[in-house]
């Protein structure tokens, strides 16, 4: 079996776990004096009427087209342009262009009519479709993946440069800098994310360690800055330093979340079992999936979304170590990167081995700009290695692609 069609049943198989788990997560109590009857549990209709069975078909049908893509004759064209040979600001106007629009899109978040504000952020844009209430879209989401094939075309472009730092590294780390910076004023977690996998595409192509950790301290002050200047992200890193200091207060979420993943003992409540998720433990459906999950299914319905996941990464770590060109090399890289880090990163979150922080367990937590945006970058995963010529180039090949001897 192709390593794509590995990813293709991996996303299938937590898609599904993701449509019922959240279905069980948003399970409400009777209101006094009526029946537990009238309580939506977990039913086959009730799953399949759900929005999320809808996004999950989305998702399927963004993969779909993420896989049947002409991805080698785009990466061709994208490279190869003419007009890039001899042109000293190859990549340059490019990435000043992108960055704008990308601002552009994540400002519109803050529109009176275009915007829509949840608990004082505003990180959605709503549209007037899919019922009541419209479609909320997060333009965050968008630039986390648009700014992957972004990196890796200008690190491809520009790799002759990319020794240099104020020609090849200083205009990409001032566009992705501006941008990571411009969603950190909303939501740390995914600029960060942001800021994380475009460092290592960087590293991977060529870009020198040396320089990079020159700017780690600057880097580190604005990550910092972000912190000191908003009140509930202090709150957050002293909750995390003794979650059980103020258990009731800032710390009341952290507490939930562990309390709720070891109700589920050993071989767990069951399938809509938990009681946690019934007004306890905030963002059960969202961010905080995990901890349901480990409360109804035990541990074997923790580690089968741990292996999952891990399938999925080692799947899309060996598309990339294959593959011989250096466009798609690094576009595959960064798309593991960033399923990888993003699961990594909420799964210690719930688990208090990191501050709470508000990013979404990929392909499971409720959403449905996340899953089809995460769904079709996969398929253009299982593109890649679909038309990928079976003979890799050896380690060290200088035409192996900028990984080759990374």
């Amino acid at each position: 079996m192709r390593l794509g069609h590995t990813i293709a049943l991996t996303v299938l198989s937590l898609l599904t776990i993701g449509v019922v788990m959240v279905t069980s997560a948003r399970m409400e109590v009777a209101p006094v004096g009526e029946l537990a009857s009238t309580v939506p549990g977990i039913t086959a209709e009730s799953i399949i009427l759900s929005r999320q069975t809808a996004y999950m078909g989305l998702a399927l049908a963004a993969m779909t087209v993420g896989a049947f893509l002409p991805i080698r004759r785009f990466a061709d064209r994208a490279v190869n342009d003419r007009a890039l040979e001899h042109d000293r600001w190859a990549g340059i106007w490019s990435i000043i262009g992108i960055g704008l629009a990308l601002l552009a899109l994540c400002g519109m978040a803050y529109l009176p009519m275009i915007g829509k504000e949840v608990n004082g952020s505003h990180r959605w844009l709503r549209l007037p479709i899919g019922g009541p209430g419209g479609l909320s879209v997060q333009p965050s989401e968008i630039a986390k993946w648009v700014m992957i094939p972004v990196v890796a075309w200008y690190v491809t472009v520009r790799a002759r440069v990319m020794g240099d730092f104020f020609k090849g590294l200083f205009p990409i780390l001032a566009m992705v800098g501006i941008v990571a910076g411009f969603i950190i004023l909303e939501d740390l977690g995914t600029g960060a994310l942001i800021a994380g996998v475009a460092a290592i595409l960087l590293l991977a192509g060529g870009g020198r360690i040396w320089q990079l950790a020159l700017l780690v301290p600057l880097g580190l002050a604005g990550l910092s800055g972000a912190i000191l200047v908003s009140d509930y992200r202090r709150k957050r890193i002293l909750a995390f330093l003794d979650p059980f200091e103020d258990s009731q207060g800032i710390g009341y979420h952290i507490v939930q979340s562990l309390i709720t993943i070891s109700e589920g003992r050993g071989w767990g409540r069951g399938l809509g079992g938990g009681l946690n998720k019934f007004g306890y433990l905030p963002e059960d459906w969202t961010d905080f999936l995990f901890p349901v999950i480990c409360e109804e299914l035990g541990i074997s319905g923790a580690a089968v979304v741990i292996v999952l996941f891990a399938v999925l990464v080692i799947a899309g770590m060996l598309i990339a170590w294959r593959e011989s060109n250096p466009l798609l090399r690094l576009w595959s890289l960064g798309i593991v990167a960033t399923i990888g880090g993003q699961a990594v990163f909420n799964l210690m979150v719930v688990t208090a081995l990191a501050p709470t922080k508000g990013i979404a367990l990929p392909l499971l937590s409720s959403g449905g700009t996340g899953w089809i945006l995460t769904a079709f970058s996969l398929g253009v995963l299982i593109a890649i290695d679909r038309t990928a010529e079976r003979a890799p180039g050896p380690i060290g090949d200088p035409h192996a692609g900028p990984l080759a001897t990374a």
